[in-house]
């Protein structure tokens, strides 16, 4: 397997990629109607790999035998309320490659690129009920801070919660470093 920046010409790999991550991960935390309307050609024209530069999320595909298996775009952090925060925007993996190393290759990746453009932090947003991913980033280092929101995904009202991760370290439930010498 290898990663590289996504690039013009895998917009339908990535979003098939997003559709049938979507569609096996948030079966009973979303309408069945709306996973099952779900296509790829509707999600990769929203793609735009072609566009880069400082500001811009960057978007890394896991290719195995010419294959994308899994992809992950980071970048600047929204909120403005935690300046010197990047983002862990989406990070998807199909199905049939669950439990393979294709998500945590990703993940460490993706927080490489974050730290490598200067972020001393980084957050991420989980659908509220979607258990497999908190144990995945949990298992990353990550953690809750407790902050939640109702947002609208692609027409659908959800509750996600935050997570967040020093760049270099963990954070506690707190959401802070702790203390030197403490072990918990």
């Amino acid at each position: 397997m290898i990663l590289r920046q996504a690039e013009p010409g895998d917009e339908i790999a990535v979003a098939e990629v997003h559709v049938r991550s979507w569609q096996s991960a948030y079966r009973g935390l979303l309408p069945d109607d709306y996973l099952d309307a779900l296509e790829p050609a509707d999600r990769a024209e929203r793609y735009t790999f072609a566009e880069v530069g400082p500001d811009r999320p960057v978007t890394v595909v896991a290719v195995d035998e010419d294959l994308v298996w899994g992809f992950a775009t980071s970048g600047p952090c929204h909120d403005p309320a935690l300046p010197g925060a990047g983002e862990l925007y989406a990070i998807y993996v199909h199905p049939e490659r669950w439990g393979h190393g294709v998500g945590r290759a990703l993940i460490s990746d993706a927080r490489d690129r974050l730290a490598g453009r200067a972020f001393s932090r980084a957050v991420l947003w989980v659908l509220v009920g979607n258990e497999r991913a908190m144990r995945f980033y949990e298992a990353d280092g990550w953690s809750t801070d407790g902050e939640w929101r109702r947002e609208e995904v692609h027409g659908i009202a959800v509750d996600e919660v935050r997570y967040q991760r020093l760049l270099g370290g963990t954070l506690t439930k707190s959401g802070h470093t702790p203390p030197a010498g403490n072990s918990g």
